[in-house]
């Protein structure tokens, strides 16, 4: 008999594994829309869909290994890295998807309102926060809009053997901004930001995919704590800031 394994588990959506299926039950049916029809549209693999019956739909499971986990070193090889950015490259120059992603406004909105929930609640010295929201201004800029994951996180993206087998979960996909993508999976992984770029092949603003570093960790805390997952890489990230940038 197979045994059912929780994957992830919040009040918005949850996922379990039986065997080598995956169900995903997300109670916005919306979301979910989005989600398959960006799965349709991806020029890079993804999950099959097996079976959907809203609000669960079912995935295959992914040949090889997610590039790594938030908070610990990746096992990956730098040419895995590399192929992670050029499938992210493959995804921004597809044709837009037709749903808008966040506004500009939106995200400057929610990471003013973040910032003074840390302070308030002296989740972080304010001088860690200040530094970073400072920092995270450089990405509060217009942004020509590509087909953007979302969400891009090392346990997203799936590797064999030096090629990306996968990428999962594209609740978050939309028009967004290309350094977001960039600047999602390296986050607490900067030692292999040169490889995602390699991979991309063109020339990107560091400084801006730093911005998203902060501004990411900064908007994160409050939700995760919230949610029952643990903040400390976030954290980790705005305190070693002083290391990593100017």
């Amino acid at each position: 008999m197979e045994e059912v394994e929780v994957v992830v588990a919040h009040r918005e959506r949850a996922t379990l594994r039986v065997g080598d299926v995956f169900l995903k039950i997300d109670a916005d049916q919306a979301r979910a829309d989005a989600e398959v029809e960006a799965m349709a549209a991806a020029p890079v693999p993804t999950p099959e869909v097996l079976w959907r019956r809203p609000p669960v739909l079912a995935l295959a499971a992914l040949r090889g290994t997610a590039l790594g986990r938030l908070g610990e070193p990746s096992p990956a090889s730098p040419a895995a890295w590399a192929a992670a950015g050029a499938a992210a490259r493959r995804l921004h120059d597809a044709p837009l998807p037709p749903w808008s992603g966040r506004s500009l406004d939106e995200v400057a909105a929610e990471l003013d309102a973040e910032c003074a929930w840390l302070v308030a609640n002296d989740v972080l010295p304010a001088q860690v926060v200040t530094r970073n929201r400072r920092i995270a201004e450089a990405a509060l800029r217009p942004w020509t809009p590509v087909f953007a994951h979302g969400d891009l996180q090392v346990t997203h993206v799936f590797v064999d053997d030096d090629e990306v087998t996968g990428v999962l979960d594209w609740s978050e996909a939309g028009q967004g901004d290309a350094l977001y993508d960039l600047a999602t999976p390296t986050l607490g992984h900067q030692e292999r930001l040169g490889d995602v770029v390699a991979g991309y092949g063109t020339d990107v603003d560091l400084d801006v995919i730093r911005a998203w570093w902060s501004s990411r960790s900064l908007r994160a805390i409050r939700w995760l704590t919230e949610h029952g997952f643990d903040p400390r890489p976030e954290i980790a990230v705005l305190e070693g800031c002083e290391d990593r940038c100017p």
